[in-house]
């Protein structure tokens, strides 16, 4: 007595329009077995489209008929179309089945494959729904073409829209509330062209825009918003554009205006900390008297203008900017260090970054092991696909798998070169900067001095007239008085390598104390 599995698959349009429901099927296959004494092992359900092999319940029988060889001899299943509804695939999985000692097929469409004449039917059985298939994909995508032709968004609405049924029945969509305001507020800021996309699409997540940046970049970039529907290009019509029946969330101007900044073709002038070469310490100054902020203005004499920081309460400090300039000049000679001494500062640092590194470098090598593991097993997989040694369905397994862990592997190898940077070129460039800054200030222009000040002193400066205080100064520089202070009370003969010296100090810290040239 043969032994068969019933194979029994369905799909949404078939079940409800074709009568092709699991049940049916079940009673057709299980009747055909009675009459003809066959024993059911087992019955197979799926509910995928039969367009690929890739279906959870095929792929499980799969597995199943190769680890239990000889306990089935049939696949049963009503009609071809059940089985596959791709020519190629079908003929390749049909060897696949007979290389394991079982045979597929259709009670209602029965074909002795043993016979050479029946594999032109078998071609017809196969193709027939293929060609269906093809030919429903092709009905549907010239509708969906000639429905955009009409003005008409096809599929999912954008991000600020929503997708409505009007009472006639037709689809469309409509601007979605606070999601399209945020929408609209977006493209208006990016036309002004204050901020770059990344920030603008983080502030537009803290109003609640829902959506990631990739898919941020992707609508910012489509004509939909200002209510235009574009056409792609289709063998020889060449892509167009047409006005949409939704409702705008912009104009066309402001679309076009954001497309120019994006693209580069729009100069936008960005807003910038205008100051006096007179006086560039204004903003970074507070009163010793009334802790306000110290502003400053020029007044005019009978030759010239002079300068003052002063006071805008009634507390009456005002200094001469001239003398608070140079003061400021020998507050920052206090932090210049000599290049030697600069030199073993960073070999202290770079001592001490590299053994809190270690465990990080170890890890990236293990990394390249594993990836090179990862890629020698997917070649020796595809050697033995070309020797015929494994089938095509296993080599596909392994390469899904042995990809995602190849893609896996090389995010984490990445990442940890990015937390195990070097660190030693940066330090020869901050170096460099430190043991001048007082001469880098003096020659700078007033930008670049602003730029020291606010790198070296992350908090406002006091002047109470004859020197300055603060309450902190940049951490990099505080290790470095550090490290001199330990490095001056060691004894002859202790390793300065050795010194008990805080760990916090990362590659941003070393980042604040480059000056621009």
């Amino acid at each position: 007595m043969k032994i068969a599995d019933l194979y029994i698959r369905v799909s949404t349009d078939e079940q409800a329009d074709r009568g092709y429901s699991q049940r049916d099927q079940d009673e057709r296959l299980h009747k055909y077995c009675e009459i003809n004494s066959i024993q059911v092992r087992k019955v197979i359900y799926e509910d995928h489209s039969a367009k690929t092999f890739t279906r959870p319940a095929w792929i499980k029988l799969l597995v199943d008929l190769r680890k239990h060889r000889g306990h089935s001899d049939l696949i049963l299943f009503t009609k071809w179309d059940r089985f596959s509804r791709n020519a190629g695939d079908a003929y390749q999985m049909i060897s696949t089945l007979r290389r394991l000692g079982v045979e597929p097929q259709a009670v209602e469409q029965p074909l002795d494959l043993s016979i050479p004449e029946n594999k032109m039917m078998l071609a017809f059985y196969l193709a027939a729904p293929e060609v269906e298939n093809d030919r429903r994909a092709l009905n549907t995508f010239h509708g969906m073409r000639r429905a955009k032709k009409e003005g008409r968004w096809m599929g999912t609405a954008p991000i600020g829209y929503i997708n409505r049924i009007a009472e006639s029945g037709k689809k469309y969509i409509a601007p979605k509330d606070i999601q399209g305001d945020i929408m609209r507020w977006a493209f208006n800021e990016l036309a002004n062209g204050k901020f770059n996309t990344e920030q603008i699409w983080k502030m537009a997540k803290e109003r609640g825009l829902i959506c990631s940046k990739n898919n941020f970049w992707v609508a910012i970039r489509n004509p939909v918003y200002c209510g235009i529907i574009c056409i792609p290009k289709y063998k020889d019509e060449e892509k167009f554009m047409v006005q949409g029946q939704h409702e705008p969330l912009i104009s066309e101007a402001l679309f076009y205006a954001v497309q120019d900044v994006l693209d580069g073709r729009k100069k936008v002038k960005r807003t910038k900390i205008i100051a006096d070469d007179n006086i560039p310490l204004r903003g970074f100054l507070v009163c010793p008297n009334c802790g306000r902020m110290l502003t400053a203005s020029a007044s005019k004499g009978r030759n010239q203008y002079y300068h003052y920081y002063h006071c805008s309460s009634d507390c009456g400090i005002r200094y001469k900017a001239p003398e608070v300039n140079a003061k400021i000049v020998d507050e920052i000679r206090k932090y210049v260090q000599p290049l030697p001494r600069l030199q073993l500062f960073k070999e202290v640092i770079v001592s001490v970054y590299k053994a809190k590194t270690h465990v990080q470098r170890n890890e990236v090598q293990q990394l390249k092991i594993q990836l090179e593991e990862a890629n020698k097993r997917l070649s020796k997989a595809r050697e033995l696909l070309i020797c015929g040694d494994i089938e095509a369905d296993d080599y596909r397994t392994i390469k899904a798998e042995s990809e995602e862990r190849i893609n896996r592997l090389e995010a984490k190898l990445s990442a940890s070169h990015s937390d195990t940077t070097n660190i030693e070129p940066l330090w020869d460039k901050a170096i460099s900067s430190i043991s001048q800054l007082d001469v880098l200030y003096e020659n700078g222009t007033v930008t670049q001095k602003r730029k020291i000040i606010g790198s070296m002193f992350p908090e406002k400066l006091t002047f109470d007239g004859f020197q300055y205080r603060t309450t902190r100064i940049n951490e990099a520089l505080t290790l470095m008085l550090l490290i001199d202070s330990k490095i001056q009370s060691t004894k002859n003969g202790t390793n300065p390598l050795n010194l008990d010296l805080s760990h916090q100090v990362t590659q941003l810290e070393f980042e604040r104390i480059l000056i621009p040239s």
